[in-house]
């Protein structure tokens, strides 16, 4: 059972393979047990009919250490898109096209069937080799032979559920990808606050930081190799920025006042943030070569929670200079640019982030007492909020833009929660024992 509970061949991608999987030969941080757990808690209405029979095991040991068969299953019933049979119903276990009986699969009402093998030598390698076959036309439409080393399986499987995923729904798969987020725990009437990486599915976890002071706004490069993040430890606010790798941190805005809200520039050479040095909480643009930094706005109001757009020529931002916070966009490489308000219904509106793919820009929408996430359709202007909780927050796209994670509370209990941008997918993620809070959905690992 994975650490993140779900209730309920071409040389293009040799290479993607092999380039995602040396990136994570570098991790050297401290691992830690996750207990976050996926509760899905909608689906999508028609989702689509597949089959995921155990792949076979060859191989030193009796039992292979991972159930590859399993894991892709669990990540693709935790989408939310698929309808997997359940392994005691299957018909029969082929493991190479020559066994499959497709009537008995069309019978059952199966679209797609994926079966496959995992075989290891004695050395620690292994290889997975998948099919994916369209049942009714009884054709293989998808294969690939993966070689992988024994502390990377897990992370391959993810890809090759990532593969299949986008092969049946035209979608890029997002499983192999990582979340940041920030728990809060008590001990010895101390409150611990820890900063974690983890897998997209919550295994794996790491904890970079432990403090007795608040951890705030984590927030990753686009590379995927640092995240930025704002701690109290030395009695106020300081951004700091730390290699996930090798666990080296830097701090790049400290001093008296406001230092808050860092967020990446898209080409990963800049970090917007909030500052007060010069007295009053404004955007401001730290160009991390150079260590210049530029002013934004000039505003008696308070101006937070910048967040950057596809291209990296403009800012999103949280004012309330027309009196109640709402949603403004300034064009960051202009002087003394003058900020334009585009959020108009309700009369809260806080904490924007644009989707990597530069449709939408999702925020906290707050009506009386109930603070929901929204999803602003940047070229239609139509605001679609589309959770119904009252205390909602943080929300972060993931990096195919199809699914924004955010915080949320209910009674005393707050965890992280997702939910599709049309609505239509929704999941829980618990972590008994810990407040979760701050999630930051990470970037795709680049080939």
């Amino acid at each position: 059972m994975t650490a993140m509970t779900v209730r309920r061949a071409s040389k293009k991608h040799r290479d993607f393979f092999r380039a995602a999987l040396l990136l994570l030969l570098l991790s050297a941080t401290r691992l830690a047990h996750s207990e976050l757990e996926i509760i899905i808690t909608r689906g999508v209405e028609q989702a689509l009919p597949i089959a995921i029979i155990p792949f076979a095991w060859t191989g030193p040991t009796p039992d292979a250490p991972l159930d590859v068969a399993d894991l892709i299953r669990t990540n693709l019933v935790r989408s939310g898109y698929f309808n997997t049979m359940d392994e005691a119903d299957l018909p029969q276990r082929p493991h190479d096209r020559e066994s499959v009986n497709f009537s008995d699969w069309r019978r059952l009402g199966m679209e797609y069937l994926l079966l496959g093998q995992t075989r290891a030598d004695n050395r620690g390698n292994f290889e997975i080799d998948f099919r994916l076959f369209d049942v009714f036309r009884g054709q293989q439409i998808m294969g690939l032979r993966v070689p992988v080393n024994s502390g990377q399986l897990r992370w391959a499987t993810h890809q090759i559920a990532d593969l299949v995923f986008e092969k049946l729904t035209g979608i890029r798969g997002a499983f192999a990808t990582r979340i940041a987020y920030i728990t809060v725990r008590t001990e010895r009437s101390r409150q611990i606050h820890s900063l974690h990486i983890a897998d997209s599915d919550g295994y794996n976890s790491r904890v970079l930081l432990e403090s007795t002071q608040p951890l705030l706004s984590p927030n990753w490069s686009p590379d995927g190799q640092h995240l930025a993040y704002v701690s109290f430890e030395t009695k106020n606010s300081a951004v700091y920025m730390q290699n996930i790798y090798s666990g080296a941190r830097e701090q790049v805005a400290a001093g008296p006042g406001i230092n808050s809200a860092p967020a990446f520039s898209p080409d990963g050479r800049r970090l917007a943030m909030t500052l007060s040095r010069e007295g009053n909480p404004d955007i401001h643009i730290l160009f991390l070569k150079s260590r210049i930094l530029k002013r934004l706005t000039y505003h008696p109001a308070i101006d937070t929670e910048p967040s950057w757009s596809q291209d990296g020529n403009t800012l999103a931002f949280t004012s309330d200079r027309g009196g109640s916070p709402q949603i403004y966009t300034v064009d960051v490489n202009a002087e003394r640019a003058t900020p334009r308000r585009i959020s108009f219904e309700g009369a809260y509106n806080a904490r924007p982030i644009y989707s990597p793919d530069g449709k939408y820009l999702a925020m906290v929408h707050g009506t009386g007492r109930s603070y929901r996430i929204a999803v602003l359709d940047l070229a239609s202007g139509y605001l679609n909020v589309l959770t119904d909780s009252r205390q909602d927050e943080s929300p972060s796209f993931a990096p195919n833009s199809s699914m924004v994670m955010y915080a949320t509370r209910s009674g005393p209990s707050a965890h992280l929660a997702a939910v599709a941008v049309d609505g239509g997918i929704q999941q829980q993620l618990r972590s008994p024992g810990a407040e979760v809070r701050e999630p930051a959905w990470g970037p795709f690992l680049k080939p």
